[in-house]
């Protein structure tokens, strides 16, 4: 099992899962022709994809996703209330497949566990991937973390988990008011803090691998984020990763 990010951030979204011959994308928020040239940085081609699972409606996660799928025949999992967001881009033409963010299912070799979480959208979801054997856990664009975020991210051997922003940093930095409090609200994205407490209430003794993922370019610092984490989990920073805007991360390895 191996992962990788094609780019994190409000400019756009999407990670690589790939489990013996199954490959699927999460979310896909870069036009076309970039979503191409990041899959291809990463050794794929679009029509290697099996599907694509999406999140929620926001453009930075879902503005590539019916382009893309359309174009290589890519069939799209997500749920029914990010799919009433979509009545024109999901029209017609695309092999569409409606989700219950508490039920899991199998898409290919990966084992897909939906859940959901509080952020300002339809009906959004997370997931946590799985060979059998091993879980990736994906926590971005959350306002907040619940007792069912944390009992599904517990015990995994890699997390991609938001740290949208520094809190000082948010609160006095050039966001309008509305959008401070929007962000950094109960239905907004995590803070570094939030993020390090809730990675300090999991079992991370099976962990191989932690990536801050979704940072601000504004509000927010790698070595900020970093520090933040590497606090709660007790663990040099050096270890950790950062999911970057524009090129990710590398593909990361499972063993």
């Amino acid at each position: 099992m191996r992962f990788a990010s094609l780019g994190s951030g409000s400019e756009g979204n999407a990670l690589l899962v790939e489990v013996g011959d199954t490959r699927l994308l999460m979310d896909c928020g870069f036009g076309l022709q970039d979503t191409v040239g990041r899959l291809a940085r990463c050794g794929l081609a679009p029509e290697q994809l099996d599907g694509i699972v999406v999140t929620h409606e926001h453009g930075d996660h879902i503005g590539g996703v019916a382009r893309l799928a359309r174009k290589y025949a890519i069939p799209v999992w997500l749920t029914h209330g990010t799919l009433r967001t979509q009545p024109d881009a999901f029209s017609q033409g695309l092999v569409i497949n409606e989700i219950d963010s508490h039920c899991s299912f199998a898409l290919g070799d990966i084992e897909v566990h939906p859940y959901p979480v509080p952020h300002d959208a339809a009906e959004p979801v997370q997931f946590v991937f799985g060979d059998g054997a091993r879980r990736l856990g994906v926590l971005t664009d959350s306002g907040c973390g619940t007792p069912h975020i944390e009992q599904m991210l517990n015990g995994c051997q890699a997390l991609v988990l938001e740290c949208n922003h520094d809190v000082d940093l948010l609160m006095n930095g050039p966001y309008p008011a509305s959008l401070k409090h929007r962000v950094g609200g109960r239905l907004g994205h995590l803070s570094n803090m939030q993020a390090a407490e809730i990675l300090a209430r999991l079992d991370t003794g099976a962990l191989q691998h932690l990536v801050a993922a979704h940072l601000s370019s504004k509000n927010n610092t790698q070595e900020l984020a970093l520090a933040a984490l590497s606090a709660a989990l007790g663990c040099e920073a050096e270890w950790l990763g950062v999911a970057v805007q524009q090129e990710g991360f590398a593909w990361r390895e499972l063993c």
